[in-house]
């Protein structure tokens, strides 16, 4: 009786082992087959347009009439569009979004950090048609009145209203930041005291601990940020389906433009036919970069791991 009663509960734990590794190993198949039924659909969707329009006509044509007598379906501008904005947002975003995040963890008091990282917090909950509303309300105006002091007198401009590529810029670097900061925070959070003593030790002053030991140390979970923040300001439509004027241009800074996103939110309602199948492939276009990026930055981590031990 007692070998029993003494073999149940390890009987029960064995169960709860087995139970439990079960519904991780589903959890993780069910995970591997979205992503996999996500990108099975999106080169069956988008693929068809390729094959129908011709890759350099699609690709590498800058001329978008779908509606026209005679369609053109060149989407190079809008991809240009969107590497553009998402480079120059992230070039602003990050390294705003990084120092905030050394300086709450490194050199703000508690008092002061109290204060922000809620409102870090409350720039990550707010909806992006209210970034959107806002721009469009505040930035647009803003950016009008310095297009008119730059092109004053200018014959060959067209004013846009301040609803350009400038304005989406500075919307997705501000829809980013609560991203990287949160992130970076966390990651430098992470590093043990004990290096930052060692430098310290060693005579090196405050700032040289944080830019030269403690930022390096975290560099794995500041990536991290970095791939979320590209893939928010990737993948943001509505924010910048009100700011940044919806046109099909070169994206110069002060051109109305068209990102990939926009483009699949402004025509997807009413296309049919060819149509529907090139916004089909945009969104392939937009899928394939977001992979793309996540893969290098992916490679770039894992050499600052090795490097970091």
């Amino acid at each position: 009786m007692n070998h029993r009663t003494e073999g149940k509960p390890g009987h029960r734990h064995n169960t709860a082992e087995a139970v439990a590794r079960a519904l991780l190993f589903i959890c993780a198949v069910a995970a591997i087959f979205a992503v996999c039924a996500i990108t099975f659909y999106m080169f069956a969707k988008g693929l068809p347009a390729l094959g129908k329009i011709g890759v350099k006509d699609l690709l590498f044509g800058t001329i978008w009439k779908p509606t026209a007598s005679e369609p053109r379906f060149g989407i190079a501008y809008i991809i240009l569009s969107s590497l553009v904005g998402t480079a120059l947002s992230v070039a602003l975003g990050v390294p705003l979004g990084l120092f905030t995040a050394v300086f709450l963890t490194e050199v703000s008091g508690k008092k002061t950090a109290a204060l922000v990282e809620p409102a870090v917090e409350l720039l990550a909950a707010i909806p992006s048609v209210i970034y959107g509303l806002v721009g469009m309300m505040v930035l647009n105006p803003a950016m009008y009145r310095l297009e008119k002091l730059i092109f004053a007198g200018s014959q060959t401009h067209q004013f846009t209203g301040g609803a350009n590529l400038l304005s989406a810029v500075v919307v997705l670097a501000i829809m980013i930041l609560p991203t990287v900061i949160s992130v970076s925070a966390s990651s430098l959070r992470a590093v043990p005291d004990s290096l930052r003593a060692a430098s310290l030790a060693l005579g090196a002053s405050k700032m040289q601990t944080i830019f030269k030991v403690t930022v390096p140390a975290a560099r794995s979970g500041i990536l991290t940020g970095v791939v979320l923040g590209i893939g928010r300001a990737l993948g943001e439509a509505m924010a910048i389906n009100m700011v940044a004027g919806g046109s099909v241009n070169l994206p110069l800074p002060f051109h109305s433009v068209r990102f990939l996103t926009t483009q699949l939110v402004s025509e997807m309602g009413y296309a049919e036919g060819t149509h529907r199948q090139v916004l089909f492939t945009v969104g392939l276009v937009l899928y394939l970069f977001i992979l793309a990026v996540n893969l290098i930055l992916l490679k770039m981590r894992r050499k600052g791991e090795k490097g970091n031990g």
